[in-house]
C-alpha cells in the first residue's frame, strides 16, 4: 500500500548569501565583459545611476567603507525591521576591506562612430555558395552543391560522406561525385575534399602542376613526411635527398586547411586588467578602470524611500528591493576589485626579481600557495586568474602564466619549471645541427647545472614546447643542408 506522509529531517546546507553569488560571479569577469554586466545592471536598476561628476585622472584610488558615506544613500525609515546595514556588511564583506585600491586610467567609454564599422567579411560558406549559384543551373545539382558546402568544416573538408548524401537525396553516387568535383575547383581549391591527400592533389589540379612524382608522393607516402623520415622516403622513390627536395618545395607550397583562408576567426585583442610599473624605485600595482563607470545611487529615487511612499506600500516595497540589489552589486564590484588587487600584489612581491632580471629568474607559485598566504579559497583564486592580464615593463603576461609548479636543485632550492622550459628551448636552439642533443643529454647538462630532472619530464616539456625528438630534427637539418 502506498502511504503519503511527512518527515521532518534536519540537513545541512551551504547557502551563499546572494551578495556573495554575485561577487564570485563577477570576480572571474574581464574588464569587457563586466562593462556589459554594468550596463545590463544600469539599464534594469532605476536606483542605479553612473557618477558623471567623477573625473578622469591618471590614478584613483577606491574609498575604503569607513569613507562610503551609508548614511546618505539608507532610508531613514526601515519598516518590518530592515537592517540595511547587514546587507551591506554581510557574507564576509568587511573581510575586503583592509587596504584601499589604486586604479588607473578610469575615463569614459569611447563612442562607437560609423567611421569605425567595416562591412562583415563574407565567411567560407558564402564564398562558396556565391560560386555554386553562378555553377550550378540544374536546381538538383544546385541543392545537392549547397548541402555538400553547408556540411564542411572551417577547414574546408567535408564531414559527411558522398553515400550518406546520396542516400538521402536519393541520386546516384556518380551525380554526388560530379558536383563535389566542381566544388574542390572553386575558391579556394581543395574545399569539399575528404582527406589532405585528395586536397593537395585538387590544389595542384587547379594549379595544373604535372609533377607526377609530387602526386605520388602525396598519394602514399605522406606518413613520411610526417615524420619528416625524408632519407626513406628517398630510397623508396628511388631520388636523392637534392632530387626530392625539389618535389618537396612544390608540395611545401600547398595548403593542408584550404577553409582557413576564409576563416571567421578574428583577431582578439587584449585589455590589461591590471598595470605595473616601477615609481621611485618601488613597484606599483594599478587595476584597470578605464571604460568603467563609478555608480552611485539616484537620489531621486532615495527621495522618495526616504519619504516613505505611505501610501503607496507596493512602490515602496519596489523601491526598498532595487536599493537592497543596487548595493549589494556596488559592494559586489568593490569586492572583486579588492580582491583581484590583494592578488596581483601578492604576485609582484612574490616575482620582483623575475620583473626586474627576467624569466630565469622567475619564481615558482601555485593557487594552493597564493590562498594560503592571503586567507583565501584556492577556488576563488584560480577566478581571479581566470582571463586576467598583467601589463608589466617585460611585456602583456595572463596571470596563469605566473602559476607554474616548481623542481628542486642539488642543493634542494625551487626551481620554476618556466625557467627549466626556457632552458631547454635556448639548448635546443643553439645545438650543433650534425648532432642534435637527446633528451638524455639534456638531463645531464641540467644535471650540471645543479637542476634534477628526469627524462620523461624533459621529453614532457620538449612536446609543450612544440620541439619534435631529436631524431626527427636531425632528418630535417639533413633536408636542410642539402642543396
Amino acid at each position: 500500500m502506498i502511504r503519503q506522509k511527512l518527515d521532518q529531517k534536519q540537513v545541512q546546507k551551504l547557502v551563499l548569501a546572494p551578495a556573495l553569488q554575485q561577487a564570485i560571479k563577477l570576480l572571474q569577469l574581464t574588464n569587457l565583459e563586466l562593462q556589459e554586466v554594468i550596463n545590463e545592471e544600469l539599464a534594469e536598476n532605476p536606483l542605479l545611476e553612473t557618477d558623471d561628476e567623477t573625473v578622469a585622472e591618471a590614478t584613483v584610488e577606491a574609498e575604503t567603507p569607513e569613507e562610503v558615506k551609508t548614511e546618505e544613500v539608507l532610508p531613514e525609515s526601515q519598516e518590518n525591521g530592515d537592517q540595511f546595514d547587514e546587507i551591506i556588511f554581510a557574507a564576509g564583506f568587511q573581510d575586503y576591506f583592509d587596504e584601499e585600491v589604486p586604479y588607473s586610467g578610469q575615463g569614459d567609454k569611447e563612442k562607437i562612430t560609423f567611421e569605425n564599422l567595416v562591412s562583415k567579411r563574407p565567411s567560407l560558406w558564402d564564398h562558396l555558395n556565391w560560386q555554386a549559384n553562378l555553377t550550378f543551373f540544374d536546381p538538383g545539382d544546385l541543392a545537392l552543391a549547397e548541402f555538400i558546402i553547408g556540411n564542411l568544416n572551417e577547414d574546408g573538408y567535408l564531414t559527411v560522406t558522398p553515400e550518406e548524401i546520396a542516400e538521402r537525396f536519393q541520386v546516384p553516387l556518380n551525380k554526388v561525385e560530379e558536383v563535389r568535383a566542381k566544388i574542390k575547383m572553386f575558391d579556394p581549391p581543395g574545399c569539399g575534399s575528404l582527406s589532405l591527400s585528395e586536397a593537395l592533389l585538387a590544389q595542384m589540379d587547379s594549379l595544373n602542376h604535372q609533377d607526377e612524382i609530387a602526386r605520388k608522393i602525396i598519394s602514399d607516402y605522406l606518413p613520411y613526411l610526417q615524420k619528416s623520415d625524408l632519407q626513406e622516403l628517398a630510397r623508396i622513390m628511388n631520388l636523392s635527398l637534392a632530387e626530392l627536395k625539389l618535389h618537396l618545395e612544390l608540395i611545401k607550397n600547398l595548403d593542408p586547411t584550404p577553409g582557413r583562408k576564409y576563416s571567421e576567426d578574428k583577431d582578439i585583442y587584449v585589455v590589461p586588467d591590471i598595470y605595473v610599473v616601477k615609481e621611485d624605485g618601488e613597484w606599483k600595482v594599478y587595476l584597470n578602470e578605464e571604460g568603467l563607470p563609478r555608480l552611485r545611487l539616484n537620489h531621486y529615487y532615495h527621495q522618495l524611500i526616504q519619504a516613505g511612499l505611505k501610501d503607496d506600500r507596493e512602490t515602496a516595497c519596489f523601491l526598498k528591493e532595487k536599493m537592497k540589489r543596487a548595493l549589494w552589486f556596488i559592494k559586489s564590484l568593490d569586492q572583486r576589485n579588492r580582491t583581484i588587487y590583494r592578488v596581483a600584489r601578492y604576485i609582484v612581491d612574490r616575482q620582483i626579481d623575475f620583473l626586474e632580471k627576467g624569466l630565469d629568474y622567475i619564481r615558482p607559485m601555485t593557487l594552493m600557495e597564493v590562498a594560503r598566504e592571503l586567507g583565501l579559497h584556492e577556488s576563488t583564486i584560480g577566478r581571479v586568474v581566470a582571463n586576467k592580464y598583467m601589463m608589466t615593463p617585460l611585456g602583456l603576461y595572463p596571470l596563469k602564466f605566473f602559476f607554474h609548479k616548481s623542481l628542486s636543485g642539488t642543493y634542494g632550492e625551487e626551481i620554476s619549471s618556466l625557467r627549466i622550459k626556457e632552458r631547454i628551448r635556448k639548448l635546443i636552439e643553439n645545438e650543433d645541427r650534425n648532432h642534435p642533443l637527446s633528451d638524455d643529454e639534456i638531463v645531464d647538462i641540467l644535471s650540471r647545472e645543479n637542476i634534477q630532472i628526469a627524462r620523461r619530464t624533459v621529453a614532457k616539456y620538449r612536446s609543450q614546447l612544440s620541439i619534435p625528438p631529436f631524431h626527427i630534427r636531425k632528418k630535417k637539418f639533413m633536408m636542410e643542408e642539402v642543396t
